[in-house]
């Protein structure tokens, strides 16, 4: 199955990061965001990508294009022109890198795709967000659901913490990241019948996927929820980028799955 990532927004909360990068290509502890969304995808045996890019999506294939070389230990002999690979890290990644205009909406950027995608489902996610989804477990819940479309629900953090307060004032208990309001969102992390790219009709490029398109599924009672418990965080603002930078630093990234030593464990 493959995995088409929405890698064309321009990410302008995230100020200079992006001004010179897309936002799929801000780093998180030295490799970009996508990277991190795809070896997520990648652990769970799914190596089939789509990227669909937009606002200097150049970058994101120029990084591919150069990724056997940057992250590979070479000897460069200048004298003759000779290149010697000493230890290759690589992926077993199959990647097509699609550009979908710079202004064009989701659902745009996805009808774009349907020829590369075929006649199979597939998955999809944005390429601004990581967490700890069990793949395996969000793909059986949506051939089990029968449904057309499954999103990944997820319950965000509050921005602020709550007090536990009695009706005289007084503080039973507080809680610094609480649930907002026990409501779920759309965290991404799609799986999608083929038969979904249908309900993206004409005027797609100023049309988003999770306004007509989702809404119709939905109507139709073909929308299904996966609810994920566990660690979800996206990517908006340069806060975002620090707390995510500083979880990966300390070695307590939750959605590094493809590490035993991000989880405090011995391989």
């Amino acid at each position: 199955m493959k995995t088409v990532i929405l890698a064309g927004g321009k990410g302008t909360r995230l100020g200079e990061e992006t001004q010179k990068i897309p936002k799929p290509m801000v780093e998180i502890g030295g490799y970009p965001i996508l990277w991190h969304i795809m070896k997520i995808y990648s652990f769970f045996g799914y190596n089939d990508f789509i990227v669909l890019t937009g606002y200097k999506g150049h970058i994101i294939k120029d990084y591919f294009l150069n990724y056997y070389s940057r992250y590979s230990d070479m000897t460069i002999d200048l004298s003759n022109n000779d290149v010697q690979i000493n230890k290759m890290r690589s992926e077993p990644w199959k990647i097509t890198l699609l550009y979908t205009g710079e202004n064009t909406l989701t659902a745009g950027r996805l009808k774009r795709a349907k020829d590369y995608i075929g006649g199979e489902d597939f998955m999809m996610t944005y390429g601004d967000g990581v967490g700890d989804i069990d793949v395996k477990a969000l793909v059986e819940s949506h051939y089990d659901s029968g449904k057309l479309v499954t999103l990944t629900a997820i319950q965000p953090a509050g921005r602020f913490g709550s007090l536990d307060m009695a009706a005289d004032g007084s503080v039973k208990g507080f809680q610094e990241k609480p649930v907002e309001g026990g409501s779920w969102i759309n965290g991404g992390f799609f799986v999608c019948g083929n038969k979904a790219l249908d309900y993206i009709g004409d005027n797609a490029d100023n049309m988003m996927w999770e306004r007509a398109p989702l809404q119709s599924i939905a109507a139709d009672g073909q929308l299904h929820a996966y609810k994920h418990t566990g660690f979800w965080h996206p990517m908006d603002m340069l806060k975002d980028k620090i707390e995510l930078t500083d979880l990966w630093h300390n070695h307590q990234a939750p959605w590094a799955l493809w590490e035993v030593w991000m989880q405090g464990k011995k391989a």
